[in-house]
């Protein structure tokens, strides 16, 4: 099969701390929302210190390694911007040879994601959820460049902003190919917030409905799906700083309170609420009685990745 060739090459181009994340995406939530988030993609001061780092991180790696030169080059040091990045990164993933040409896939991307600013913003929060969250995730460009589970995302940003303009022939085009490259599965028309992490992220299924708070992070083989043939507002609703583990299922238009755990391989048929953990099938409360806490964003299981039930349920 040809290669699929990207003809775009502009001129060359030029650790935010902290590990709560809120910029958030037009609608990501069913509730309202207050954010302050500043009008820099960044964070502050009109710069961009995400993409400034992690062209930094890409340099270094190119320099210890001669054989990435061009490979970094041409997907991250060659590009005046991380959504010119993701556009000319994804295009090459999901172009088909032939039919779907790079250079016109890549266009679309950029448009869609010029279009949403938001989704810029939530893709810089995403790539510091995974530098501070996985352990296992060194450098920020490591996650752009090799994490499936962060571009399935990153085009899921793109096929949500043409979905909501109504180009639902595009959107599910983005959705069928992320789908089959990346072996996860997000239908357009779902609301995901920033700060997100899949980790390893395959088999992950997310419904047309569903919503996904801030600052969650979702293990593989997840799925927040529907309970049979109904239409309508059928799929979960989950709140910010779940940690949802690997191979649960989420089903039907159900709600999963702030700050709750999803053990791994629970089937979650009912409301979990705020701060508790979830097991078993069907998923039940685990843990002591104790009095409501409020947790600090920062130390939500979402954000830590503590996989451990929780000493009360409420």
């Amino acid at each position: 099969m040809a290669a699929c060739v990207d003809k775009w090459h502009p001129t060359h181009a030029g650790r935010l701390s902290g590990a709560i994340y809120r910029f958030l995406p037009d609608g990501a939530t069913d509730r309202a929302v207050v954010t302050t988030a500043p009008a820099s993609a960044s964070g502050g001061g009109g710069g961009d210190d995400v993409w400034d780092e992690l062209r930094a991180e890409a340099q270094a790696d190119a320099d210890a390694e001669p054989l990435l030169r061009k490979f970094y080059g041409d997907l991250v040091l060659s590009r005046p911007s991380l959504e010119a990045a993701l556009a000319a990164h994804l295009s090459a993933k999901l172009c088909v040879p032939g039919v779907l040409p790079q250079d016109a896939l890549r266009d679309l991307l950029a448009a869609a994601l010029a279009a949403h600013p938001d989704a810029g913003r939530a893709a810089r929060a995403d790539l510091r959820a995974a530098r501070d969250r996985d352990a296992a995730c060194e450098r920020m460009v490591h996650c752009f460049l090799y994490y499936k589970g962060f571009l399935a995302l990153q085009a899921h940003r793109a096929a949500h902003g043409l979905w909501s303009e109504g180009r639902s022939a595009a959107a599910l085009l983005l959705q069928s190919r992320a789908s089959e490259v990346f072996g996860v599965d997000i239908h357009p028309g779902a609301r995901i917030g920033s700060g997100i992490l899949f980790d390893h992220a395959t088999g992950i299924v997310i419904g047309e409905t569903a919503v996904v708070g801030n600052d969650v992070s979702i293990l593989h083989g997840v799925t927040l799906g529907g309970t049979g043939k109904e239409s309508g507002d059928r799929h979960p609703k989950v709140g910010d700083g779940v940690l949802i583990g690997a191979g649960a299922s989420v089903l039907g238009n159900v709600r999963i309170g702030a700050g709750a755990k999803i053990g791994a391989g629970a089937v979650v048929l009912r409301d979990v609420p705020e701060g508790t953990t979830a097991v078993g099938n069907p998923a039940k409360a685990v843990g002591k009685k104790a009095a409501p806490q409020r947790r600090r964003p920062e130390e939500q299981p979402g954000v830590t990745m503590e996989q451990a039930w929780s000493d009360y349920v409420i």
